[in-house]
């Protein structure tokens, strides 16, 4: 038994990698939302708090869409929510959207009023459950940290359960999944931040989880180059190998490096248009997923 590498076996569809990033941005814009709730900051950062979790409720619908439309027995779908089992990550992925969609929901309709001063509930019963939710909103925003980690590293182990695949096969993609999305939720709050404290803080944070996140890529490689040949040659998919310049050069370099570098000098009072960095953050994050999806169906185990 030996490895190979099969690019002829790839599968090209785009909506498993759409849902792992739609779910991962998601988880990183609630995240923040709630932890700075909870941390009283409301003040500071109303952008992330208020208005950026306004998007999630959308990210969510589509990202779940684009799920179904990749299940091959679409009708069967309500079955993972007839069990739970523990050793299946799809299994925890449902119920964690079970949790999260209906929060993101509730989330967004409780600062609508902020963002929308006009707006007005057609029904008493809304005000009075919009009160309600309003009053526990701190409960809320637990639930949002923890659940938003839990679907933040849960899209990396989803992969990384999956054994017959090589380059998937590491314990590393989950916190790797978990700090790209947070990586580009905060790269989205850097977008829609009002005030520049704010747009500050989200590019220290990133700075922060970009540089997490090459160390956790260079220990995936250095990992597998320790490791066995299947996962060697996995590696050699990016280092020599058909995925080696849309990887180093689209995800590390464009996606990380150059916007790493940008928020660098933003942060030193450099005029840089806050568009640019972040865009390319969030442009990295999405093809991070598409790339490593794509390289992980052509390696293979060869018996």
């Amino acid at each position: 038994m030996n490895a190979s590498i099969d690019p002829q076996l790839t599968i090209w569809a785009w909506e498993i990698p759409l849902y792992l990033f739609l779910g991962g941005l998601a988880a990183g814009i609630l995240f923040f939302a709630g932890l700075y709730t909870i941390l009283g900051k409301e003040k500071e950062f109303p952008s992330a708090i208020e208005k950026t979790p306004m998007v999630v409720p959308f990210l969510l619908v589509i990202g779940l869409l684009a799920l179904f439309a990749d299940l091959n027995h679409k009708m069967y779908f309500w079955r993972l929510y007839t069990t739970i089992r523990l050793e299946s990550p799809m299994s925890w992925g449902a119920w964690v959207l079970m949790v999260v969609t209906p929060v993101s929901f509730i989330w967004a309709a409780i600062h609508l009023k902020k963002s929308f001063p006009k707006w007005k509930w057609p029904y008493v019963w809304l005000d009075t459950t919009e009160a309600f939710f309003i009053t526990h909103k701190k409960i809320l925003a637990w639930i949002m940290v923890i659940y938003s980690l839990i679907l933040g590293i849960y899209t990396g182990i989803l992969f990384s359960a999956f054994n017959a695949r090589p380059l998937w096969n590491t314990s590393i993609l989950g916190p790797l999944f978990l700090t790209s999305g947070l990586s580009t939720g905060a790269a989205l709050n850097i977008i829609m931040a009002k005030s520049q404290h704010e747009r500050h803080s989200f590019s220290k944070i990133d700075l922060m989880l970009i540089g997490i996140e090459l160390f956790l890529i260079i220990h995936i490689f250095m990992g597998f180059l320790a490791s066995t040949q299947v996962q060697i040659d996995a590696a050699r998919l990016f280092l020599g190998g058909p995925y080696t310049a849309p990887f180093w050069i689209l995800v590390v370099f464009f996606g990380m490096i150059l916007p790493g570098i940008l928020e660098f000098l933003e942060l030193r009072n450099y005029k840089i248009p806050v568009l640019i960095p972040a865009l390319l953050v969030i442009a990295g994050g999405l093809l991070f997923r598409f790339i490593w999806t794509f390289a992980g169906q052509a390696s293979r185990w060869l018996y």
